[in-house]
């Protein structure tokens, strides 16, 4: 008697046909890019890639591929993040883990990264091995990884108080090869920092109260509060994180983070009331919103004292001309977005 037919190995739906039906479901399901979520879908379930799929859209699955697809658009159909299905998502052209209760990188945050390469690089700043920086709510180790790829020599302490997120970070540096200069610490905010650094980075929780129910569904109800959750006006980690700078941003330091709608005007004046900085600056996204604050501490921090100094480490200073508080914002000369995804706003 011939053995039963492998549950995987019998024919479902054709590729076409399993395609049209995903992008419907999603359509009705209020998905803002149905085809393209089913097609990213299909290709996660088959393991082709999406050009593949629509190049043969007559191929037929296989009966545990349609089982398994058809089980995947039902949880993006119910408002899972298409990100946490899959669980992957690009940041710099780099293919990171994501999940459940890591926040998922956004397009809009690569502006963050850019904003802190240029201004740890020659000739602004000092580089190479002496150069570190702090990336401070890490999650996925997004922002860490693509500063590690850029900037070679570079290190790079990554700090979040999730346990869950710096696993999924520490996977991430490993599998990029990173684990040498991308250094994870479990902390809050710069109380996790063994030492003073030459530039600050975060992507801090900034989505006011007011704000929350009007977020999107996939992201209000799948993505964890904690990494979007930022009080009453949204500023209440960019207050405890302004006023521990002092005690660990070397002379001639950076900070740079990333801000909500409204909100670039309130942190910019957060860090020029530390004392420390006399430079800051506003950058533009894509959309022309301003998303990225930037600051220099400067020569009278040096001089009083303001700023932290770390044993044997240079101070650095910045040879760039000093940018005026108030002054236009600067528009990002970044490649377009690449992801559909909405960003927290």
């Amino acid at each position: 008697m011939p053995a039963a037919p492998d549950e995987g190995a019998r024919l479902g739906r054709s590729a076409g046909e399993a395609l049209r039906r995903a992008a419907e479901l999603l359509r009705a399901a209020g998905c803002g890019t149905p085809r393209l979520d089913a097609e990213v879908l299909l290709a996660h379930v088959t393991g082709r890639s999406r050009e593949s799929l629509l190049a043969r859209p007559e191929g037929a699955l296989t009966a545990g591929e349609d089982l398994a697809y058809e089980e995947a658009v039902v949880r993006r159909a119910g408002g899972w993040p298409l990100a946490y299905i899959t669980g992957r998502r690009e940041f710099f052209s780099l293919d990171l883990e994501v999940g459940p209760g890591v926040l998922i990188p956004r397009p809009e945050t690569e502006l963050l990264v850019e904003v802190a390469v240029a201004l740890a690089s020659p000739p602004v700043a000092r580089s190479g091995p002496g150069l570190v920086l702090a990336d401070i709510g890490t999650g996925s180790g997004a922002v860490a990884v693509a500063l590690a790829s850029l900037l070679p020599g570079v290190v790079i302490y990554a700090t979040d108080t999730s346990e869950a997120a710096l696993e999924v970070a520490e996977r991430n540096v490993k599998r990029l090869g990173l684990g040498g200069r991308v250094r994870l610490r479990r902390g809050d905010l710069l109380d996790a920092l063994p030492v003073p650094v030459d530039g600050v980075v975060a992507n801090l929780p900034y989505v006011a109260d007011p704000d929350w129910e009007g977020l999107p569904r996939e992201v209000r109800d799948f993505e964890p509060p904690g990494s979007l959750r930022g009080g009453p006006d949204g500023l209440d980690l960019f207050r405890r994180l302004a006023a521990g700078l002092p005690a660990y941003l070397l002379p001639g330091g950076f900070v740079c983070l990333e801000v909500g709608p409204g909100q670039a005007g309130p942190v910019a004046r957060l860090l020029l009331e530390t004392g420390v900085f006399e430079t800051v600056a506003r950058h533009l996204d894509l959309a022309g919103h301003e998303r990225v604050v930037s600051a220099r501490s400067g020569e009278s921090a040096a001089r009083s004292g303001g700023c932290a100094t770390r044993s044997g480490a240079p101070a650095t200073r910045s040879g760039a001309p000093a940018m005026r508080s108030g002054a236009p914002a600067m528009r990002s000369g970044a490649p377009a977005m690449r992801s559909g995804a909405p960003g927290r706003y």
